[in-house]
């Protein structure tokens, strides 16, 4: 093919492909042994022409190609690039696929957790941790290229994901971000808004599935397409309407139909049909919900296993395990079971013995050597993840999971199963939404692995198999911001940027923007007004004086002179107004402008709702007298004709024969005020000299002008040029302030109350953080500003450190379920006093919050705290057993390992915080000693 083309065709096409070698991208592409897909090289080509890039595509499409072009950027350039993921599991996969490709030195990571190679130009974190080196101000941000910000998604969070947008609005300019989210419906929203905060940001959505999707529904032991084949072909991409199976619809009309009653003789006893009978018992043995052992069996059967059955309840994942244990499911040979066997020994070989028993650690082995494993956040975080592992490697086929899995893990199957489409929420039981089905059944197909995937839903009763396809047809996965102010955000803002500029940061923030998209338009605007007035500020400088004052006097005199120009305007108009009403017919006037002007002789004075000669003229806005010219034009005039007051030079009398539609009567009726005018001297007689000349303020602003200093500068019309656009800028940005001003519930109207009670507090003084308040910006979390009024009050001094573990534990626990009949179980004593103590500040804090209405902003403001978790915290600090502290607590080990884990967070950052000279810092590090063993110590992830 290459023979064929011209010699400049064969010098064009190598100077392409020299130009490919010359970029980064080529030799990046050489380092996988696949070729990329459209969008990750539309993408990383944005990157390497120096745009950010926001990619949107489904669950794994390998978007993360384009974080890993970041780092091969960054790496090239040799600059830094930081990696953050929303939790620590995926942080901690991350950091071990990038040491694989970069090498260890190369490569670090921190988390809340753990530290390593913190210094290396590749840092892998979670976002929490990218958020405070911000507020810090660390040095591990100066040479900083490139932030990637994977499942960027994660914002929508209402618990975490404020911190996704700190982290956006606070990165230095110089940042490049790489953002990578699941599909989502409002890309281009949110694209725009990083194009508004960030710069050029290229969005990129991927709408095609790498491994097409099929939908399914299970029903007894026949397996249903959702859709038509002819439109299920198009593997779940979304392109076109898509029928749904007419055997499915017919198959819910015949479980929805119930056999008829009537007096028909071929009725039985009980006045049914028996074809009726048959028809309903034949219909049943084909409509029924297959048990999970089945469906498991079914999926083997078909070849589409490992699969992931989504059931959205820890205790249902868990039975599930235990169902297909006593169905006597083995998905494994008895080479692949001593693989498990073998790697699990491995990796819990830390773990005492004692505590094995406690963990149900056989039941889990046993489940795992047959292919079979729950996955859940109540897990031990070690047990999560080595049935991760085992099932990327294909040891594991079946995993019963709640939908947390679909956050993030990698973790892909061949099919995904669901059981339900309703789902608790917290609150009530709900239909999951599109987002959330588009999310789960995501997992299903493998790359590289799996020709297609499958999406499973198990037939349940009432079904509709219409509404089914609406959720899978439907890619509506809308980003909604969580975004709030905090204390501590407060506190760290103001001491960055002072009170004004912080307000203004947080006017850009997603939230502000989804809410009103103008106002972030408007605060980017201020912004560079701001910068623009400094500029102008600076060339108006005059060396002999204060030449803003001078400008200042040239704009009063102006401005006064302008005044009493309007006011003679005004009172010219009055006059005018007030001279036409008193025309009268006969009246000879000189029109001074417009297009009749000259002489006229008024025929009707047009009165408003007057009457002249038998005639009603009603005119709302003012005289409008009807004239005869001296051209023979017959006219109604307006008082914008007459902007001076109009007299009457002489009369005539009209004649009553005088028809104004007559040319003839027109005529002789204009001959004669021509006759009778030609005497008149019309002339306009200049008018008193102007009322400035008499005003004592216009003379004394003329006076100060020129005894002020700069009024004898030789470049004082330049400088004055400079100040006026000075002025018009700074009334420009004052009505765009006002206009912010104006906006109802926004992001900067909460900051403003949240600042008036950490002023209130002695927190803020003014654009100054108090010291009580740099120990409040030292504090992250929910109850940072109770944990900072604890600090000070001094409520937690001389309490041992189990007892501070266990007071602490307040601050981070929330129960999952609300239990009001039952009151917590807490220690005693000192902890008793503190915790009731903590009680009261917490209820002073609310009154306080209540005053300012900080509380109209919804999940603004602190929560009570939860003393669930303080018996148990106590106990494990105080070196109890496992066993003993779970059998009290009645509580999963993977959620108390989670709580430990967050315990040991805050109690870091009081130690950090607490006052000099105290017990209180002591004794926190040593309660993180005394938390951080057994169970607590080996589990990696929390």
């Amino acid at each position: 093919m290459t023979d064929e083309l011209t010699p400049a065709e064969r010098y064009a096409a190598a100077r392409r492909r020299a130009a490919e070698e010359a970029t980064a991208l080529a030799p990046f592409r050489a380092m996988y042994d696949f070729e990329l897909d459209p969008f990750q090289i539309e993408a990383c080509q944005a990157l390497e022409a120096g745009k950010g890039v926001l990619v949107a595509a489904p669950t794994g499409s390998g978007k993360t190609i384009v974080g890993e072009f970041a780092v091969h950027l960054a790496l090239t350039q040799g600059r830094k690039c930081f990696y953050t993921t929303p939790i620590k599991a995926l942080s901690n996969q991350k950091y071990t696929d990038l040491v694989k490709r970069h090498g260890v030195g190369r490569v670090g990571l921190l988390t809340g957790d753990n530290s390593i190679n913190a210094d290396a130009p590749v840092v892998v974190m979670t976002t929490e941790v990218l958020r405070n080196m911000l507020y810090a101000g660390s040095q591990a941000l100066l040479g900083l290229g490139y932030v990637v910000m994977d499942e960027v998604h994660y914002l929508s969070d209402r618990f975490r994901g404020a911190v996704w947008e700190e982290v956006i609005i606070h990165l230095p300019e110089s940042v490049t971000l790489v953002s990578l989210s699941a599909t989502v419906s409002n890309a281009e929203e949110f694209g725009d808004w990083l194009d508004t905060v960030r710069g050029d940001t290229e969005v990129i959505v991927a709408e095609h599935r790498p491994v097409p999707l099929w939908q399914h529904v299970l029903a007894g032991r026949r397996m249903y397409d959702l859709f038509e084949e002819k439109s299920q072909r198009d593997g779940g991409q979304g392109t076109g309407r898509r029928e749904v199976n007419p055997d499915l619809v017919r198959l819910a009309r015949m479980e929805n139909s119930r056999p008829t009653f009537g007096r028909d003789k071929r009725r039985g006893r009980n006045g049914v049909r028996e074809a009726d009978r048959e028809r309903e018992r034949r219909q049943r043995s084909r409509i029924w919900t297959p048990s999970r052992p089945e469906v498991i069996d079914r999926l083997d059967a078909e070849g589409l296993l490992p699969a992931i059955t989504f059931i959205f309840s820890r205790a249902g994942c868990e039975a599930a395990v235990q169902q297909c244990l006593h169905a006597g499911l083995r998905l494994n040979d008895d080479t692949a079971r001593a693989r498990v066997r073998a790697i699990v020994e491995e990796r819990t070989a830390a773990i005492p013995d004692e505590d094995l028993h406690v963990l149900g650690y056989f039941e889990w082995l046993e489940g795992l050597e047959r292919g079979i494993a729950a996955h859940h956040a109540g897990m031990l975080p070690t047990f999560k993840e080595v049935v991760e592992e085992l099932f990327v490697q294909g040891l594991v086929k079946a995993v019963f999971a709640t939908e947390t899995l679909a956050l993030g893990i990698n973790m892909p199957a061949r099919s995904v199963v669901l059981e339900k489409l309703v789902k608790w929420n917290g609150e009530q039981h709900a239909d999951i939404t599109p987002g959330e089905y588009t999310q789960l059944t995501g997992r299903a197909g493998r790359r590289g692995i799996d020709v297609e995937g499958h999406a499973v839903v198990l037939w349940q009763r009432a079904m509709d198999p219409t509404a089914l396809a609406g959720l899978a047809g439907t890619r509506t996965y809308p980003l909604r911001s969580s975004f709030k102010p905090s204390y501590n955000m407060a506190v760290n803002l103001v001491g960055q940027f002072g009170r004004h500029r912080s307000r203004e940061l947080l006017e850009t923030s997603f939230a502000q923007f989804q809410a009103d998209k103008a106002v972030v338009g408007i605060s980017r605007q201020v912004q560079r007004n701001e910068e623009g007035l400094q500029g102008y500020r600076a060339s108006m400088t005059c060396h002999l004086g204060d030449f803003d004052e001078y400008a200042r006097l040239r704009r009063e005199l102006k401005d006064r002179e302008t005044e009493l120009a309007k006011q003679g305007v005004a009172q010219r108009r009055a006059a005018a107004a007030s001279s036409l009403e008193r025309l009268k017919p006969g009246d000879v006037i000189h029109v001074p402008t417009g297009k009749y002007a000259g002489l006229a002789l008024v025929l009707d004075p047009g009165l408003p709702a007057g009457r002249t000669n038998g005639h009603r003229y009603e005119y709302q806005d003012g005289p409008r007298p009807l004239v005869l010219t001296a051209e023979r034009q017959v006219k109604r005039l307006a008082q914008i004709d007459f902007p001076i007051p109009v007299e009457p030079l002489e009369r005539m009398r009209i004649p009553r024969s005088f028809n104004p539609r007559s040319p003839q009567s027109r005529r002789d009726l204009a001959s004669a005020l021509r006759t009778k005018a030609g005497h008149l001297d019309v002339r306009r007689h200049r008018r008193d000299r102007a009322a400035a000349a008499d005003d004592t303020q216009i003379a004394r602003l003329r006076a100060e002008l020129r005894a002020h200093p700069c009024h004898g500068c030789d470049e004082r019309e330049d400088h004055a040029r400079w100040a006026e656009r000075y002025h018009r800028l700074k009334r420009d940005t004052r009505q765009l302030e006002r206009r912010i001003e104006g906006r109802t519930n926004t992001i900067a109207r909460t900051f403003d109350r949240i600042c008036a009670l950490l002023s209130e507090l002695g927190y803020l003084r003014g654009d100054e953080v108090t010291e009580d308040g740099k120990r409040l910006a030292r504090l992250y979390g929910e109850l940072d500003l109770l944990a900072s009024e604890c600090l000070r009050d001094g409520v937690w001094e001389g309490l041992k450190p189990a007892e501070l573990a266990a007071c602490a534990s307040a601050l981070v626990y929330e129960a999952r379920q609300a239990d009001d009949a039952v009151a917590p179980k807490v220690p005693s004593g000192a902890v008793h006093e503190a915790l009731g103590e903590m009680i009261r500040i917490w209820g002073r804090l609310d009154a306080l919050e209540e005053n300012h209405k900080i509380h109209q902003a919804e999940g603004v403001g602190q929560r009570e705290p939860d003393l669930g978790f303080a018996w148990a915290a106590y106990r494990w600090a105080s070196g109890h057993g496992l066993d003993d502290v779970l059998r009290e607590v009645d509580m999963p080990a993977g959620d108390f390992v989670r709580w430990c884990k967050q315990l040991i967070d805050v109690l870091g950052q009081i130690a950090q915080a607490a006052p000099e000279g105290g017990t209180v810092g002591r004794n926190a590090r040593r309660a993180m000693d005394g938390l951080l063993r057994g169970v607590v110590a080996y589990s990696s992830v929390s």
